[in-house]
């Protein structure tokens, strides 16, 4: 009886050395090591589909297959890509006289200076609107230049304003002088008068 003892408490002690990765280190003697076990075989790949054939759900799901994302021809590149801004020839411009509160409406053609008072006007492009953004957008080049009085050096051009202009949203990006306002409101195709 008690060798039995003995032996249980040798085979439990090599399942616990065994477990910890020592049983290499312990001596053969009367442990009983059990045996190396085999890995578990991997699972088979399943066989690839035919390329005609449409894609499954997962077995169990809900989900129903997906369709084929790959771009089509270009009739439907086309019909994907933004609208574009209708290009203008001029820029119709509103000024303000803060000081005489004259204000004045003119059309303005493109990369021709224009002059109102001490401010020369420089339209770069004007753009009509999309169904996005439909408010017609120029870009502006603002000058100040005060007349020069008779017989005096012409005064200095000194650049106050380039950027963006809306017509329905002047707020963004703002003209902002001490005595004039101005603000874009259309583009249009030039006129031949100025």
């Amino acid at each position: 009886m008690r060798i039995r003892r003995k032996t249980v408490f040798l085979i439990s002690g090599a399942a616990a050395l065994a477990a910890v990765g020592l049983a290499a280190a312990q001596p053969a003697g009367d442990a009983v090591v059990p045996p190396p076990q085999e890995p578990a075989a991997a699972p088979a790949a399943p066989a690839p589909l035919p390329s005609n054939a449409p894609a499954a759900a997962a077995p169990g799901s809900d989900a129903e297959p997906l369709e084929d994302l790959a771009p089509s021809s270009g009739a439907a590149a086309k019909a994907t890509a933004p609208p574009r801004r209708a290009l203008y020839t001029a820029a119709v411009i509103e000024v303000l006289d803060k000081v005489t509160a004259e204000s004045l409406r003119f059309e303005a053609p493109l990369h021709k200076f224009i002059r109102y008072k001490g401010l020369i006007f420089l339209v770069n492009t004007c753009q009509g609107g999309t169904p996005d953004q439909p408010e017609p957008a120029a870009h502006l080049e603002i000058d100040s230049q005060p007349p020069t009085a008779p017989g005096r050096p012409p005064n200095p051009v000194k650049l106050v304003y380039r950027g963006w202009m809306f017509a329905d949203a002047p707020g963004p990006h703002p003209f902002e002088h001490p005595v004039y306002d101005a603000w874009l409101i259309a583009c249009r195709t030039a006129s031949g008068g100025a």
